[in-house]
């Protein structure tokens, strides 16, 4: 059994999420339920949970400040938010692979996110934390934010500023970085443009290609069209796209 604990200063959003987990949630045990923060870091400390569902908006302390209690080494739990925020943060909860539960509480998303919890180290917990808070203070209209890509057993946290192209390969994507670097994830580019849909900067182009219009030198039209990127790269554009790029292009 993993051993959970339950903060939120709404009485009957604990009373439900509670009776949730007793039926959705068999491999967990509710070892506390806490009315705000402090107490629940309390909680944390005495009893040694695997596992915390965390509102964030509550009287006194968001449940954002939970870092600001611990050190680094000592998050050894894995954090689910429970959260009614708008779109953009959702966002930022996605580039830092940070569950969230959107309210109202649906039994299926607490049943994914729980298996999703079981599957995952809680290793990394304090760098993911970390990205959140530093991706939700930047802001809704800006692009200088991090972005969490899982690469075998680890993570990877990169700036969005710092990639150039992303490039498709069947299940796995590779992602070429300013630096030189190139990533292979394991995660197809249908992923990568659902998370980015709303950043203009980047755009499919072409079924194997995401480029960030930020890095683009120029746009061949030899071979049915080819756009050439920093650091000696070049992405694929479909006929359908190039109106489309060509109107971003001249939009700056």
């Amino acid at each position: 059994m993993y051993r959970c604990i339950i903060i939120d200063d709404e009485s009957k959003a604990r009373i439900l999420l509670k009776a949730m987990l007793e039926r959705y949630g068999p491999s967990l045990e509710v070892v506390a339920d806490c009315a705000d923060l402090p107490t629940g870091v309390k909680a944390i400390n005495k009893l040694n949970p695997d596992l915390v569902f965390l509102d964030i908006e509550m009287p006194g302390h968001s449940g954002l400040e939970l870092m600001d209690f611990f050190e680094g080494s000592e998050l050894n739990f894995d954090v689910i938010f429970t959260t009614a925020y708008s779109e953009y943060a959702l966002q930022a909860f996605r580039f830092s692979a940070i569950d969230y539960l959107l309210k109202p509480l649906q039994p299926q998303q607490l049943q994914d996110a729980i298996a999703r919890f079981e599957k995952k180290s809680v290793k990394e917990s304090a760098k993911r934390l970390e990205v959140l808070k530093s991706n939700l203070s930047e802001g809704e209209n800006s692009n200088d934010r991090r972005i969490v890509i899982p690469i075998g057993q680890s993570l990877k946290f990169i700036w969005l500023k710092d990639i150039i192209l992303l490039k498709g390969e069947g299940a796995y994507s590779e992602i070429f970085l300013k630096d030189g670097t190139k990533l292979l994830v394991s995660k197809n580019l249908k992923y990568f443009e659902d998370l980015l849909f709303d950043l203009p900067k980047f755009v499919r182009t072409h079924k194997s290609y995401i480029i960030n219009m930020d890095e683009v030198l120029e746009y061949s039209k030899s071979s049915g069209g080819m756009i050439i990127m920093t650091g000696n790269f070049s992405a694929g554009i479909s006929a359908e796209k190039i109106d489309d790029f060509l109107k971003r292009m001249q939009q700056g």
